[in-house]
């Protein structure tokens, strides 16, 4: 059935009918009458042939639906159009079957083929603008093949040229590198030759300002036994000139400067371990690179010898100057507190230099400590030195300041130690001391610090290399320094007296 539609409809029998129905039409006035009839007649013949073919395909249709398939249909619509006979009217026959329909459809096909004439057209001229759209892309990919080897051309002359610059500016940067490393590596080397230097000059004017200091004492004392000479030549002798009488009650200079020079020699104390011991742990490690204990010893046992020998003079000090005190005074203060006021207003006197040479002496032959033979403890000279001062400055105090006396693998005391970084916090025994404690009399004034290690050992410690033996110090409490002011301590006692105590006395607080 459906075949039989698509042939109907291929043949265009009906665009054929509607054809010459226009056509008769346009000719229809010039015709003549016998052309008109003809023209009708095949028309007729036309109209049969597609109603036959219409029959055919209502027959088949109406065998699809079976027996009574369409039977209503038949009824309504083909019978009373067959029972009037095919030249009926049109005003009994169905709207249906009237030949609008045909002129209807004719025109469908007539625009529908107007439609794909036009589209046809449109597609040919489609195809015209791609194949001219080809062509274009054609050209512009040959001239893109030929910048693309051009500039594969460029790329690979300006690679060789850029490898050439870059291996130059590689060589130049290191060539810049290797020269500054040369400059840095000269200054460093210049700057350890001039920290050296300073560190010897510094040493050197310390020196130099002691034996000043030296001198002109001496010089003072060749005056006054020269004036003692000449007094015991010429008679009896003519007494000193005595102080202006302070008023009762009034206090020394000591007394009245004993606070401040105590805030001050505590601060001074606590710069020693927090700077000046620093530094003298930085000039151990240059030459005692691996043994950071045998350092921390050393600079422990420069710190309780340089108070010893601080002491060690202080009490030979006073001892002069007592005994010299001892025929001109006179009250209201007791001899004590004008010896300490004496010894206040002229700390000029004290021989630091003397007393750091005790200090190296005592530290060359003490067992615990070790240094490489080619090297000596004078490297401490600067810190010895300060320290020295601090501690004869503490002797000068009323009550004096003393650090802590301190032995290996005694007990850990929370009180007068505070425990190192590197200690173990649950060890009982002091392993070694890195700084002694400040004391005054029993009270602790300033914590020292303390290694604790299980297992530390109750011997002490043996050095490993001990250095070559010096003379041994004596702690007796005048020592003998060849050279020395303090050598005057073993004179005669007419022939050390003191200068004269008056108010002209130089005046030097801490």
């Amino acid at each position: 059935m459906a075949e039989s539609l698509r042939r109907m409809v291929n043949n265009g029998n009906f665009t054929s009918l509607q054809d010459k129905l226009e056509k008769w039409l346009d000719d229809y006035h010039i015709n003549t009458n016998d052309q008109n009839v003809a023209r009708a007649c095949e028309l007729v013949e036309l109209n049969a042939r597609v109603q036959g073919q219409l029959f055919t395909l209502l027959n088949l249709v109406a065998s699809e639906g079976g027996l009574y398939g369409g039977v209503n249909t038949l009824k309504n619509r083909l019978l009373p159009w067959l029972s009037s006979g095919f030249a009926a009217s049109a005003a009994s026959v169905s709207a249906d079957t009237s030949l609008a329909v045909l002129a209807e459809a004719a025109e469908k096909d007539r625009q529908i083929t107007e439609i794909q004439s036009h589209y046809e057209q449109q597609l040919d001229n489609m195809e015209k603008d791609l194949v001219e759209t080809k062509d274009d892309a054609a050209a512009l990919k040959a001239e893109l093949d030929e910048t693309r080897d051009e500039l594969d051309d460029t790329r690979r002359k300006s690679t060789g040229t850029m490898m050439a610059t870059e291996d130059e500016i590689i060589r130049l940067k290191e060539d810049q590198v290797r020269s500054l490393q040369n400059r840095i590596r000269d200054r460093r080397l210049q700057l350890r030759l001039t920290r050296d230097e300073s560190a010897s000059l510094r040493t050197r004017v310390d020196m130099i300002g002691d034996y000043e200091r030296q001198v002109r004492v001496l010089r003072d004392e060749i005056a006054i036994l020269r004036g003692e000479r000449a007094v015991l030549e010429n008679g009896l002798p003519e007494p000193l000139p005595p102080l202006p009488p302070p008023r009762p009650g009034s206090p020394t200079h000591a007394k009245l400067t004993d606070s401040v020079r105590r805030s001050r020699l505590i601060g001074r104390y606590n710069d020693l371990f927090s700077i000046d011991r620093v530094e003298a742990l930085t000039t151990l490690r240059r030459y005692i690179p691996d043994d950071e204990e045998m350092v921390q010893r050393i600079v422990f046992v420069g710190v309780q010898e340089a108070f010893h020998a601080a002491k060690m003079a202080f009490r030979a000090m006073r001892l002069r100057v007592r005994k010299n005190l001892a025929i001109t005074h006179i009250g209201p203060e007791t001899l004590e507190e004008a010896v300490l006021d004496y010894i206040v207003r002229n700390t000029d006197l004290f021989d630091v230099n003397g007393a750091v040479q005790d200090t190296i002496r005592a530290m060359n032959v003490n067992p615990k400590i070790s240094f490489p033979a080619e090297i000596d403890f004078n490297l401490l000279h600067p810190f010895i030195r300060e320290v020295c001062r601090c501690g004869w400055g503490m002797c000068a105090l009323e009550p004096p300041l003393d650090i802590s006396p301190a032995t290996d693998a005694e007990l850990y005391n929370e009180l007068k130690y505070r425990r190192s970084y590197d200690s173990e916090f649950t060890a009982p025994l002091v392993a070694y001391h890195v700084w002694p404690a400040l004391m005054e009399y029993d009270r602790v004034v300033v914590k020292g610090e303390a290694v604790t290690k299980r297992g530390a050992s109750l011997s002490p410690r043996r050095a490993t290399s001990p250095r070559p033996m010096s003379p041994s110090r004596s702690r007796s409490p005048s020592p003998t320094r060849s050279g020395s002011a303090m050598s005057v301590s073993s004179r005669p006692s007419s022939r050390s007296s003191p200068r004269p105590y008056s108010a002209a006395s130089s005046y030097v607080s801490y």
